[in-house]
């Protein structure tokens, strides 16, 4: 694909998504596509690479980058309107980032279709849309998914990307291939409300304020658990590969008895039941929903073990060991 990266919206989030291609020393040019006049267009397009030198000078201090790095950086970005389509000669990859509404969508979407090459992929990073709710809007969708990064764009590694019922899998393989070459780690989901991490997030973050309206424990005290618990116990084990290390029965009696006890908001789904039945628990079965076949799953328990604790280390929450002997 061309190293030269259309951003389509110049938010919060077309801010970001450009700030990574620009760390992997990609080209990007940035599309204002809100009405403005000369002076106002001027005036964000000043602030949008002050807040971009601020973000590379924060980095510098980090030590991710070099001062020298900064102003090559900077000219790296091009912040341009919808009326210079000539910056989209030749671009293999455009991100839409327009704001979640139906309409500005469906302007912007159209637009790029208008004025790309039929073989150039087209992203949406809606938060809000289904890609095939979007797809509709797209000439040739064959090209066309969705890629939802998580903020800060910059930062967060993971890009949820969804396919539409027409997208073609070399498409797919296209934006896999550019998203993994500036460090990033793409994962794909079906046209799902939610995607993946919302969908999840959602669930989490309902079920904590209903402790704390509850009075099951303080704001205070339920963060600090998801954060030494929860999130750094997940952080090595996947959701479920954590069901298969303790096994799937754990999972089904404990979501039958919060069931009796709360509500049936708790109630595990028909694949754990039947995975019982089927004898796919996980470690104890050799599958649950990994096959463990072939695997030494005592090395592998030392491997998750071993990255456990450099997590531990590097948080400064190994456990207390005494020097009496």
């Amino acid at each position: 694909m061309q190293d030269n990266i259309i951003v389509l919206g110049a938010g919060r989030m077309g801010e970001g998504i450009a700030l990574s291609f620009i760390l992997a020393g990609k080209e990007v040019v940035l599309i204002d596509f809100k009405p403005r006049s000369p002076e106002e267009r001027r005036h964000y397009y000043e602030q949008a690479r002050s807040r971009l030198v601020t973000e590379l000078k924060y980095l510098q201090e980090k030590r991710l980058i070099q001062e020298e790095q900064i102003a090559s950086m900077v000219k790296q970005l091009r912040i341009v309107d919808d009326q210079q389509v000539q910056m989209l000669a030749g671009s293999r990859l455009v991100f839409e980032a327009l704001p979640e509404v139906s309409e500005i969508k469906q302007q912007g979407l159209a637009w790029a279709s208008r004025h790309l090459d039929k073989e150039a992929v087209i992203a949406s990073t809606t938060s809000t849309f289904l890609v095939t709710e979007l797809a509709c809007m797209v000439s040739h969708p064959a090209r066309f998914m969705n890629a939802h990064w998580l903020n800060p764009a910059h930062l967060m590694p993971l890009v949820e990307v969804s396919r539409g019922k027409d997208t073609e899998q070399r498409y797919v393989d296209a934006l896999f291939t550019v998203l993994k070459g500036i460090g990033k780690v793409p994962v794909l989901c079906e046209a799902a409300p939610g995607y993946i991490i919302p969908r999840l997030q959602v669930l989490l973050m309902n079920e904590a304020a209903r402790m704390v309206e509850e009075g099951v424990a303080s704001a205070e005290d339920i963060d600090v658990a998801i954060r030494v618990g929860l999130g750094l116990r997940y952080s090595v084990l996947g959701v479920l590969e954590f069901i298969d290390w303790g096994g799937g029965d754990t999972l089904f009696y404990a979501s039958n008895y919060l069931c009796d006890k709360l509500d049936n908001r708790f109630k595990s789904p028909e694949v754990i039941t039947r995975n019982m039945q089927e004898k796919r628990r996980g470690f104890q079965d050799g599958v649950g929903f990994f096959d463990y076949s072939g695997v030494d799953l005592s090395n592998y328990r030392k491997q998750r073990s071993d990255a456990f604790l450099k997590r531990l280390e590097l948080l400064d929450l190994m456990p207390a060991v005494t020097t009496r002997y």
